[in-house]
């Protein structure tokens, strides 16, 4: 565990608070689309904190980050894909059939 946090603090320090929150408000964005309930998949183990930590740090990978935010804002009710630009899609795909992470 204490592996895992060294590197989630490396890379924080070399992508930047304000990057990671931008992401991290896509990947929560991008759940709530797809009708994922992180917290609920979190509850229920299906989910841990460092496979979400995974993913938001899969998405400041995206070089469609706009795009994305285009993307679900024009999103006005569940869908049940992500774009094909999507980096975590096999994620939110097997968290919304109630499939572990």
């Amino acid at each position: 565990m204490r592996v895992r946090v060294v590197r989630l603090v490396r890379e924080t320090e070399m992508l930047g608070k304000a990057t990671l929150k931008r992401h991290a408000g896509l990947v929560d964005s991008m759940a709530d689309t797809v009708g994922v309930d992180l917290e609920q998949a979190m509850l229920e183990g299906r989910l841990s904190v460092d496979q979400l930590s995974d993913v938001v740090l899969t998405c400041t990978g995206c070089s469609e980050a706009e795009a994305c935010e285009r993307w679900l804002a024009m999103q006005k009710e569940t869908v049940s894909e992500t774009p094909d630009y999507c980096r975590n899609t096999e994620t939110f795909q097997r968290l919304s059939k109630g499939e572990s992470a």
